[in-house]
């Protein structure tokens, strides 16, 4: 199903077409279009929409799940203590997850139609429209289907009462990870923490893509040993 010399149309609805792309996708999704106006995915109006998300949905609609997650642990007798660092421990587990499914989910080489069709819904569209507003944060819909598997695997390493305030944590870490992403991209920090990150991110769009997973902080980067080489240090070798 890959065509031989394939150039993709950008007045066209895209997700059919870049599968065509074959080996050459990877190299035309690292090839990025700054513009914030964002292309067409499909023909359909209905599943057009479904891509497009504000970034105010994220919190909107998460953040009243979160407190009622919560609330179950409370409701089940735990201290506010106890519940802190649950919900603690939820947002820095979730920054596991948010490093482990950039690296080796969303950065998954392809070259298969389908395998490039899936991955550009998935992630590739971001790396070559990385200013598209809206469709910066995860569609509700498919984080919702997602939260399943995610529920029921702390259930397996938690007790009842705790799992509710831990998948609370964990949902509060992803929405914290996808308004930190929208502001990085679209936000103007004034503060040298934002400011760094926002350049640490960037660089991994521009610079070097296979490096800086991390989003919302750079640690697991540290850990595994995915920190991208400053342009001096590159310099000096």
């Amino acid at each position: 199903m890959v065509a031989q010399n394939f150039t993709v149309d950008l007045d066209k609805p895209l997700v059919f077409q870049v599968g065509h792309l074959g080996e050459s996708y990877q190299e035309w999704i690292h090839q990025p279009i700054v513009s914030k106006e964002g292309p067409r995915f499909f023909e359909s109006d209905f599943w057009e929409s479904l891509t497009r998300t504000v970034w105010w949905a994220i919190p909107t609609i998460w953040l009243p799940v979160v407190c009622w997650f919560i609330s179950m642990s409370i409701r089940m007798g735990h201290t506010f203590p106890q519940i802190a660092l649950m919900v603690a421990f939820g947002i820095f587990m979730w920054t596991l997850v948010e490093y482990v499914l950039h690296r080796f989910l969303f950065h998954i080489e392809t070259k298969s139609y389908w395998g490039n069709t899936i991955h550009y819904l998935l992630h590739g569209c971001h790396h070559k429209h990385p200013m598209d507003g809206l469709r910066l944060v995860f569609p509700p819909a498919a984080a919702a289907i997602l939260c399943i598997p995610f529920w029921h695997l702390i259930k397996l390493f938690a007790t009842p009462s705790t799992t509710p305030a831990l998948f609370g944590g964990g949902l509060l870490g992803y929405v914290m990870y996808d308004v930190t992403h929208y502001y990085l991209h679209h936000g103007q920090p004034t503060n040298q923490v934002p400011k760094n990150l926002k350049k640490y991110h960037l660089n991994h769009h521009f610079r070097i893509q296979n490096k800086g997973f991390g989003i919302t902080s750079a640690f697991w980067d540290r850990v595994f040993g995915t920190l991208p080489q400053t342009k001096a240090a590159e310099k000096a070798r």
